[in-house]
């Protein structure tokens, strides 16, 4: 019965989206649910369409260069994904063909239930689930579950719930169906149940407790970091002194404003004072970087501004430092207007980059 009535609601309101290809397109429909992970549709569709102009298979994706590939994801985020998205089309490319099979999917790197219920779904038409958080939605407000949806044996339950109730003919379309449902009529805030296809079947709108599902638990709290950034302008040229970060950790190798980390308390003090003093004392103990500038370097009296950025589980608190300098640029990454597209920088550079002189 969901899948009758999903499918014809699917078919005359399906979203149009560039990845939407159909039967066939298994790349097309990796790349675009990789991106989607934490990120929504609309902020997606201008990254899938230069990525896939950049990379427009498998081999591209292969054969990129890390500073290519890293370009590519520039904002996006969570650059771990990208990286395992190469690694997967390397053993692609070895394999000598796409995987066509959910578990046979699974076994490529940062393919997860989910990805790999999508691609097997929508491009080669098997028949399994595809669970994301629009689907966890849309399950437990139609059979009233009231579970965490955070842990296992609850997403365990919905998958086997839409399990049963997938379309056997088009089950590419009926997981693509529950994926619209849930960004249109059965959102999470503001919900439209009026014109929802299901909604003489679905249990929280029959008894009116649509806005207690799904039951999410909370997150750890964030943990704080707090960071003076400097920006440190060559006079001569108006070049910005950049470094690259470590090989491994968050946001490995991408390119920022040298960064060090303070405590809470000296942040806190600097912002007070409104004095540079104590925040250069601590640059210069605190980053070897600076060992490779000439010592000259003014610094203005006071921070620049500042920025925070939230990640899943730490919130980085940063204030700008701006300092000018006299030097020939034989040494370190100068950053000039015209050779930001060699270097990919995070969000968090990007912000600090909008603060500066």
């Amino acid at each position: 019965m969901i899948d009758n009535r999903l499918l014809e609601w699917y078919f005359k309101h399906a979203r149009t989206l560039p990845w939407r290809k159909g039967l066939g397109y298994p790349y097309e429909t990796w790349v675009s649910e990789i991106m989607l992970q934490q990120t929504q549709v609309q902020t997606v569709i201008p990254y899938y369409q230069r990525f896939m102009a950049m990379f427009p298979n498998v081999e591209e994706l292969a054969a990129a260069s890390e500073e290519e590939l890293l370009k590519a994801w520039e904002g996006l985020g969570y650059y771990s994904r990208v990286r395992n998205m190469q690694v997967a089309a390397q053993t692609i490319v070895k394999k000598g063909y796409f995987p066509q099979s959910y578990k046979e999917l699974l076994t490529l790197k940062g393919v997860g239930p989910y990805t790999a219920g999508a691609i097997a779904s929508i491009a080669f038409n098997e028949v399994v689930p595809a669970v994301d958080g629009n689907v966890l939605r849309v399950y437990t407000r139609l059979f009233e579950i009231e579970d965490d949806i955070r842990k296992p044996k609850t997403i365990k339950l919905i998958t086997e719930k839409v399990a049963e109730t997938i379309s056997k003919s088009h089950p590419g379309d009926f997981n693509q169906a529950l994926m619209d449902l849930g960004s249109s009529c059965c959102t999470a805030k503001n919900w439209q149940c009026e014109q929802c296809p299901l909604n003489d079947i679905c249990q929280a709108y029959q008894h009116q407790t649509v806005n207690r599902f799904p039951y999410k638990s909370k997150l750890t709290k964030q943990k704080n970091h707090y960071y003076i950034a400097l920006a440190i302008q060559n006079k001569k040229t108006d070049h910005y002194y950049i470094e690259q970060r470590p090989n491994t950790g968050l946001l490995a190798k991408l390119w920022q404003f040298p960064l060090i980390e303070i405590s809470e308390l000296e942040y806190q003090q600097i912002l007070s004072e409104k004095t540079n003093n104590t925040n250069m004392r601590i640059a210069e103990e605190r980053s070897l970087f600076l060992e490779k500038l000439p010592k000259e370097v003014i610094w203005q009296t006071q921070p620049v501004d500042t920025i925070q950025h939230i990640f899943s589980h730490q919130k980085w608190n940063i204030m700008l430092a701006y300092g000018i300098v006299n030097v020939e640029e034989d040494t370190g990454h100068w950053l000039s207007d015209y050779n930001h597209q060699d270097y990919a920088f995070s969000t968090v550079q990007q912000k600090l980059m909008k603060l500066k002189k």
